[in-house]
């Protein structure tokens, strides 16, 4: 698996990303979706990132967003329906932990939701130390919002 930065021009990464965001709508009532569009993920604060299989498929996409010098956002993971159960969100979540630790963040963030359908997110979260937590940022409560963070 390969994990690079992404400049969010190729077909696959659009398609996946639209994916997304129509699962998050079918999931989330519109004014809890969180999820960023392409132009938004284009934002000079936040760096973007896509894995690859060897054989060119697709893997999984993940972006950190800077809130402040010590404190970063995660966004936008997913992973396509077919490949999933395969690591690759892990991995992402890996990449991402250590280029937040290299950019010396003191805690590292993230929203997910709070039905039924995000428990395998939290639970992947969950494993790599993340913890429930208050709203930050520009964030406020929501029943249909579950945050959490970690420590670095």
């Amino acid at each position: 698996m390969q994990i690079r930065r992404d400049d969010l021009t190729g077909p696959e990464i659009q398609a996946l990303l639209e994916e997304h965001l129509r699962n998050m709508h079918e999931l989330s009532p519109p004014e809890s979706v969180h999820a960023l569009d392409l132009e938004k993920l284009r934002r000079p604060d936040i760096t973007f990132w896509t894995a690859w299989s060897d054989e060119g498929e697709l893997l999984a996409c993940g972006a950190l967003r800077e809130l402040s010098p010590r404190h970063g956002e995660i966004k936008s993971m997913r992973t396509p329906q077919a490949a999933r159960r395969r690591g690759a969100g892990r991995a992402m979540l890996e990449h991402i932990l250590a280029e937040a630790r290299k950019r010396n963040y003191e805690r590292l963030s993230l929203e997910t939701g709070a039905e039924p359908g995000f428990v395998p997110a939290r639970r992947l979260y969950a494993s790599a130390g993340f913890v429930e937590c208050p709203p930050f940022g520009d964030y406020r409560e929501d029943p249909h919002s579950f945050f959490m963070t970690r420590l670095l």
